[in-house]
């Protein structure tokens, strides 16, 4: 059987444009931002996650409820009116082990979750945040993770 070159040619060309995008490299998605002038489409945007312990994994009642109202209070005063536009918060549990410690503490936690553009100002602000929790709980780190997301809206 003899394949003529009008049904070789397409074939040939769908193989060599699969062969042309690597496999898992991003396709080109356009985002749908009209009517939204404050988030422009060539903005740089990352996600960042703040990890926040509330407490001992068995604390009492009464102390959760506090923690709770504590937590509640610093998302008011701390976070929205930096990130107006909204957040995400993800309950978590957690566990580290100390420097010089035989065994970890195991910890409820908060996660923040902000996409956000990335500017010095938004740094900033991200930065406000972690330092306003320190103070507040007295605990030695609030961990920061970003990475680079795109986003739609």
């Amino acid at each position: 059987m003899r394949l003529r070159p009008t049904v070789l040619l397409p074939f040939a060309v769908a193989v060599l444009a699969a062969c042309a995008t690597p496999q898992g490299a991003p396709t080109a998605v356009s985002a749908s931002l009209q009517g939204d002038a404050l988030r422009p489409a060539q903005a740089h945007w990352l996600r960042t996650e703040l990890y926040c312990s509330i407490g001992d994994l068995d604390a009492s009642e009464p102390e959760r409820i506090e923690a709770e109202t504590r937590w509640s209070r610093f998302l008011d005063s701390e976070v929205t009116p930096r990130f107006a536009d909204g957040f995400s918060v993800i309950d978590a549990y957690g566990q580290w082990l100390a420097r010089g410690a035989s065994q970890p503490e195991r910890l409820r936690s908060k996660i923040i979750v902000i996409l956000h553009e990335d500017t010095p100002a938004r740094a900033a602000d991200i930065e406000a945040i972690r330092a306003a929790y320190k103070r507040l709980t007295g605990e030695q780190s609030v961990l920061r993770a970003s990475q680079a997301v795109d986003v739609s809206f």
